[in-house]
């Protein structure tokens, strides 16, 4: 399976540049009271990916899981040449942050074959970046997990905050921000949203993502190390606090090879060839991101 060698050669990779091993430690409070989140410490989760506009609109969230990858939800429908890789941002008012500004490479934006916008089922989509992110105290990959990975009802896990955001009425922070959960099980979180979860999906909250967060990392520690557990995928529309928030499973079954093959050649047929280059049109940045939220 291509896209299992694929993710088993990043995790090698990015532990030998000491992947979640953040420089920087962070700092985290398990007060029952931080429901929407709190500051997180400058440069301690140095995967955190923005998903940015030309005009540096961030939509979605993401991970960086080795020098050349991405991962981050499908469902933000990323466009190669007309969204961008945004490494090392932490302070919205901030214009002097050193900042890595990534392209993502034309013919490489891999949505995971299995993946089903209906049911949100394999919610997941690879980024390969067109030029090598540049490890720094601030910017270093988060390991991924096993695909037998076994998760227990409370574990606790940290979700970052990419779009920095709070709650309507609420006052807007200017840097990261960070929320820590409780690992809620499949079917206790079925109690609340039926058969829409499924086993590719894991739940934690209650405490639901705010708009624009999608694609983002849901990680839990182990010993020294940080493993992302999930992607952020769907939830309330409101950021109910009482309703717990779904991810995809960050260890998803990979797909057979001759599917992923099918996937890239579909899109290189999806792309145009202009000046002997392969490009995508000017009509795919038209498409438009979703946000999968539900009321």
């Amino acid at each position: 399976m291509l896209l299992l060698s694929l993710l088993l050669t990043l995790v090698l990779l990015g532990s030998s540049w000491g992947c979640s091993v953040p420089a920087i430690r962070p700092v985290l409070s398990f007060s029952q009271r931080i429901v929407n989140g709190e500051n997180a410490v400058l440069g301690s989760w140095p995967w955190q990916v923005s998903l940015q506009d030309s005009n540096g609109f961030h939509f979605c969230g993401g991970s960086l899981i080795s020098q050349s990858w991405v991962v981050t939800a499908a469902h933000c429908n990323v466009v190669p040449g007309c969204h961008f890789v945004i490494l090392g941002k932490y302070d919205l008012s901030s214009s002097t942050e050193p900042l890595q500004v990534l392209s993502i490479s034309r013919v490489s934006a891999i949505t995971h074959p299995f993946w089903n916008p209906t049911t949100m089922n394999n919610d997941l989509m690879l980024l390969k970046l067109a030029s090598p992110a540049q490890y720094t105290t601030r910017i270093s990959p988060v390991c991924l997990p096993s695909s037998n990975e076994v998760l227990l009802d409370g574990l606790t896990l940290i979700w970052d905050l990419t779009t920095h955001s709070r709650p309507t009425g609420s006052v807007t922070p200017a840097s990261l921000q960070q929320v820590v959960l409780p690992l809620v099980t499949v079917s206790r979180c079925q109690q609340y949203w039926g058969s829409r979860v499924t086993n590719s999906m894991i739940c934690a909250g209650a405490s639901g993502p705010p708009r624009g967060d999608s694609g983002g990392p849901l990680v839990c520690q182990k010993g020294d190390t940080w493993v992302l557990t999930g992607i952020v995928s769907w939830g309330t529309n409101d950021c109910n606090v009482r309703a717990p928030a779904t991810y995809t499973r960050a260890g998803l079954s990979p797909p057979p090879h001759h599917l992923l093959g099918n996937l890239l050649s579909t899109a290189r047929d999806r792309a145009v060839r202009m000046n002997g280059q392969l490009s995508l049109g000017k009509a795919a940045c038209l498409l438009s991101t979703k946000d999968t939220f539900t009321n």
